[in-house]
């Protein structure tokens, strides 16, 4: 059979179109590291979320290597966490319920993009190879501040990210002549092993602490402080770790003994 050249030149267009098509649909389902959204999030009682382990303390956490997990809520017009960070160069596996409404978890400029319906918990994975700032929003309506409902997820330099925190316990007043201590306590949110130094800034001095905290674990640090080298008054402190802060003030009091009556405490005979 002879087929004319035409024929033959729209023949292999066509194909050519054809392979293309599909190889446009393949790259968008998988070419960003992207993986389908699948049941494996499993379901739960939105009236029981805050009891399921993933969810009673939203946002990220570190499972190992460069895998990361981020567990949100998205609810009555906000996500928690609203505002998430992870570092470049990662694997995200993302986990978003509901406890009322139906919403969406859509993060702009990548193939994350699922409805969240009350009663499951949508999961899915993605890489983030460099840093960049991209939108969250809702595509499904939820009611009357649904166009309020928004967040943000920032991928920084892995050398600029880091899930340390700080707590501090320090007392408010302390009278001249005693000692007192601020407690810190640092936690490591990396499953590897943290060597770091915490800093406590207090009437012009500074004391530096150096701390090796277990990976997923945290360390207290103790710093003494000595009212009389601080002197009477009101004396501004900082601890700083690993870029976290928390501040106070320690005021400094007299401690002189105001009570009056007899030194030796004998009674007056007429």
């Amino acid at each position: 059979m002879n087929i004319h050249t035409y024929e033959k030149v729209w023949l292999a267009a066509s194909m050519v179109l054809i392979v293309g098509f599909i190889a446009t649909i393949t790259y968008g389902a998988v070419g960003p590291g992207v993986s389908m959204i699948s049941d494996d999030g499993g379901s739960i009682d939105p009236s029981e979320i805050n009891d399921d382990e993933r969810f009673e303390e939203t946002g990220v956490t570190h499972v190992g290597g460069n895998e990361y997990e981020v567990a949100v809520l998205a609810q009555a017009w906000s996500y928690s966490p609203d505002e998430i960070e992870v570092p470049a160069g990662s694997e995200v596996t993302f986990y978003v319920t509901s406890p009322d409404v139906t919403h969406s978890f859509s993060v702009v400029g990548t193939n994350v993009n699922t409805m969240v319906v009350p009663g499951q918990v949508s999961e899915m994975t993605v890489e983030f190879d460099e840093p960049g700032e991209y939108g969250i929003l809702c595509n499904e309506y939820c009611g009357e501040y649904h166009h309020t409902m928004e967040g943000t997820l920032s991928v920084v330099p892995e050398d600029e990210f880091d899930l340390t925190e700080l707590s501090v316990e320090a007392p408010g007043e302390v009278e001249s002549g005693n000692e007192t201590t601020i407690n810190a306590t640092v936690s490591d949110g990396m499953q590897t092993d943290l060597e770091t130094t915490a800093t406590l800034e207090i009437g012009g001095e500074q004391y530096d602490e150096d701390v090796t905290i277990d990976g997923a674990g945290s360390e207290s640090v103790e710093f003494a402080v000595d009212a009389d080298q601080l002197g009477e008054g009101d004396h501004d402190w900082t601890v700083t770790v690993d870029g976290e802060e928390e501040s106070g003030t320690l005021s400094v009091v007299d401690g002189a003994n105001d009570d009056s009556g007899d030194s030796d405490g004998g009674d007056d005979d007429a």
